[in-house]
């Protein structure tokens, strides 16, 4: 039945993946939901909350209605079926769960995705606490994000969201180079503001690890803004840009610009017009018609914090 469980989990942070709401997280987090390896226990950890559990837990309900929780999925594609966990929650758990799921471009935010159109995957069903309960979902659509209600209340430990993934084609970055790299030659070059994390962090290798592994400035107090100016490893044209917040719930810009320039006396062009960021969100543009630089600024309004700045493009010496 569980055959599913060999494909990828695409809601992992692994792939981008977070939790972007859910309507109560009165006794445990909801990223939780999605972290990786199997929740810990502890039976004599308590804290001010009271027991401390390695998962999603809510309330006790006093009224109608279920509590839920809305995952964007780290890379869209086709779910074959979800693990709803609940090691350790016995006596906390919910009893029955159902999953739906919704397509929606770009990225949107929380009130956006709350009047999406939602579409079952996963009937009501019967679960039971302590126990990986593995349930399989028949529909082939792609999916962007999808809703995991718990009814009426109670905790999930883990929420595995199986799958094959299915890209936007518009984002592929095939031929293309991280322009921007350390390991290619980019360096940071100057920035407003680090108090809290090194912009070298940005144009690092691999996935952010958590909020430490990211750029991050102090609470602006005045009408500026914060930036970043990194020069490429070489010149080239940039394709597409990643914006990656990902780690930073609270904390992230709400708008950010790129432009570019082929010298330092040169004047600064738009590669990316003033755009909305979500928190804990890897975000990718397709720039149109880019001219080539060879130094990129990153504005971000009014300050925060940046996981990743990721330029993928064709460098001159390619041939281009």
């Amino acid at each position: 039945m569980d055959e599913f469980r060999a494909l990828p989990d695409l809601a992992a942070r692994d792939f981008g993946g977070s939790v972007v709401w859910a309507n109560d997280e009165s006794f445990a987090e909801r990223h939780n939901l999605i972290l990786p390896g199997p929740a810990r226990f502890d039976p004599a950890e308590f804290g001010h909350r009271g027991k401390v559990y390695d998962g999603w837990e809510t309330r006790r309900r006093r009224e109608p209605g279920n509590d839920a929780a809305i995952v964007r999925l780290g890379t869209p594609g086709v779910v074959h079926g979800v693990v709803v966990d609940t090691s350790w929650f016995k006596g906390n758990y919910p009893p029955e769960v159902s999953v739906e799921a919704a397509s929606v471009p770009g990225y949107p935010s929380v009130a956006e995705l709350q009047d999406a159109e939602w579409q079952p995957i996963i009937a009501r069903a019967a679960i039971r606490g302590d126990t990986e309960n593995a349930l399989s979902v028949s529909s082939r659509s792609r999916w962007t994000h999808v809703r995991l209600s718990i009814y009426p209340d109670g905790g999930v430990a883990r929420f595995r969201v199986h799958g094959e993934a299915v890209p936007d084609p518009a984002l592929s970055a095939a031929g293309l180079v991280d322009l921007a790299a350390a390991e290619r030659g980019g360096r940071v070059v100057g920035c407003s503001d680090m108090f809290y994390g090194s912009p070298g962090n940005l144009i690092g290798p691999g996935r952010p690890r958590d909020m430490r592994d990211g750029w991050e400035t102090a609470r602006r107090r005045d009408n500026g803004n914060d930036w970043v100016v990194v020069a490429l490893g070489a010149e080239g044209r940039i394709r597409l840009a990643e914006l990656d917040t990902s780690c930073f719930l609270h904390n992230a810009p709400g708008w950010a610009m790129l432009r570019g320039r082929v010298s330092a006396s040169a004047e600064w062009l738009e590669l990316l017009p003033r755009t909305r960021l979500q928190p804990d969100t890897r975000h990718r543009f397709v720039l149109a018609d880019p001219a080539p630089v060879t130094e990129v600024r990153l504005d971000v309004y009014p300050d925060g914090g940046m996981a990743r700045l990721r330029l993928f493009g064709v460098s001159r010496s390619s041939g281009e």
